[in-house]
């Protein structure tokens, strides 16, 4: 029987790399926020279509 070779990966993480700096953003929003917005945005749209018809 011929025995099994053990590969190792290369002892720098395989080229993978961690980058553990926070991103740093002027302005952050939630989900909930951002889903506001946008239902915001249609309804004010749909008002717009019939207050104001073209």
């Amino acid at each position: 029987m011929a025995k099994q070779q053990q590969q190792q990966a290369p002892s720098g993480m395989a080229g993978l790399v961690r980058y553990f700096e926070e991103d740093e953003s002027i302005l952050k929003l939630n989900p909930e926020h951002v889903l506001g917005i946008c239902v915001g945005l249609v309804v004010l749209e749909v008002m717009m279509m019939f207050l104001l018809p073209i």
